[in-house]
């Protein structure tokens, strides 16, 4: 039995004779592909991609190495010191920023380092512009003057020194960039050893500034102790007399056993008067003998008393010796204080304490090629994002 299968006439085939040709799209040729996506995508390639490959091809091709060394060290006083920076206490009362002495005294080097005068230290050591123009350098790293002005020397020598002070452990950091590695390591030496001889400049400076008015003090009072020296050696030459005080105490010796003499002779005499007669020779001898007594106590009496005699010349001696003994009283007080201002300042040296010390580099750590260039690729590509979102904008808006 056979079955029969109708299809309907729409979904017959039609006959190859009757068929319409379909148009085939004409291909365009390459130059005109390229000229197409050229068109699309220049403004790419040339604000990011072009920048870039130069960037790199300069980096990676023409840059040359550098090498870093690094020291660290520390400024230190003989005393402990306390900042107020770290403690709570400190930072509540606002004085975070708070340095000691040590830590200011660390900054001021770090400071120096990075100065002129540093430059100018560093010309007796070591050929900064040599140093800085050898021949493996490239042509924009390198130094381009032969003889250059102070003002650029700087400039090109602050690029290629750093250094960086942690207020957190006082410890300052040197930084040395040079196209050799026993550059960097020789400069960085050196720096250092700036560092320390301004440090013992501060210190001499602290010495002298603290001993200054103690040292002239003592000058003067010692200038005094020989004025009131030769005061009272004129005198004693004037008047011939080593020792007032103890001729004066002699002679007050002598007037008092003249006075004991005289008492007991008048009272010989009187005895003599009551048992002998008045004009025998004993009375007579005994008078004569009372009036020369009297005679010489009143010329002892007379010598300590009168206006030449031995009372104004203890007074004008006493005065002289009062002078001395002030004088000497007071330099041995000053040359005290002096000794304690310079122990004091002793105290407070500082000193530099090499924490690392500068090394010899093995690898060329700079320039940080792929860092750098993607880097620029990165930033490149961020501007033409938004350069293309403010370009689309506005083109919207003038739609």
């Amino acid at each position: 039995m056979t079955t029969e299968v109708t299809v309907p006439a729409h979904d017959l085939p039609e006959p190859a004779a009757t068929r319409a040709p379909r148009a085939v799209p004409a291909r365009p040729d390459l130059a005109g592909r390229l000229r197409a996506w050229w068109r699309a995508r220049w403004p790419f390639l040339a604000t990011v991609v072009l920048p870039t490959l130069l960037v790199a091809v300069y980096f990676f091709g023409v840059a040359a190495d550098q090498y870093e060394s690094e020291a660290r060290f520390v400024v230190r006083s003989t005393q402990t010191q306390f900042s107020n920076g770290g403690n709570g206490l400190g930072q509540m009362l606002g004085l975070a920023g708070v340095l000691n002495d040590s830590q200011a005294q660390s900054l001021s080097v770090g400071d120096y380092l990075g100065s002129h005068d540093a430059v100018r230290a560093l010309h007796g050591k070591l050929d900064l512009v040599a140093l800085f123009r050898r021949p493996e350098a490239d042509l924009l790293s390198r130094l381009w003057w032969q003889d250059p002005s102070a003002e650029t020397l700087l400039r090109f020598y602050r690029r290629q020194v750093t250094i960086a002070f942690s207020q957190d452990t006082g410890i300052t950091t040197l930084r040395v960039h040079a196209f050799r590695p026993g550059d960097a390591r020789a400069l960085a030496q050196w720096l250092l050893t700036l560092g320390e001889a301004r440090v013992n400049a501060f210190n001499q400076r602290a010495v002298d500034d603290s001993v200054r008015v103690a040292a002239g003090e003592l000058a003067e009072a010692e200038a005094q102790v020989i004025d009131a020296q030769r005061a009272l050696t004129a005198f004693r030459v004037d008047h011939r007399d080593l020792d007032p005080e103890k001729t004066g105490t002699g002679q007050q010796t002598l007037v008092a056993q003249l006075e004991q003499s005289l008492a007991q002779a008048r009272a010989q005499l009187g005895a003599m008067e009551a048992q002998v007669d008045r004009d025998s020779p004993q009375v007579v001898a005994m008078r004569d003998r009372l009036a020369g007594l009297e005679a010489q106590l009143g010329a002892q009496t007379s010598r300590l008393v009168d206006g030449r005699g031995t009372a104004p010349k203890m007074a004008d001696y006493q005065r002289l010796m009062m002078k001395q003994d002030f004088a000497a009283k007071r330099y041995a007080a000053v040359a005290t204080a002096l000794e304690t201002a310079r122990e004091n300042a002793l105290k407070q040296q500082l000193y530099v304490v090499h924490v690392v010390e500068p090394n010899l580099p093995v690898r060329a750590l700079y320039p940080r090629s792929a860092l750098i260039v993607t880097s620029v690729f990165f930033c490149l590509l961020v501007s033409y994002g938004i350069g293309w979102l403010i370009v689309a904008g506005v083109r919207e808006h003038a739609a």
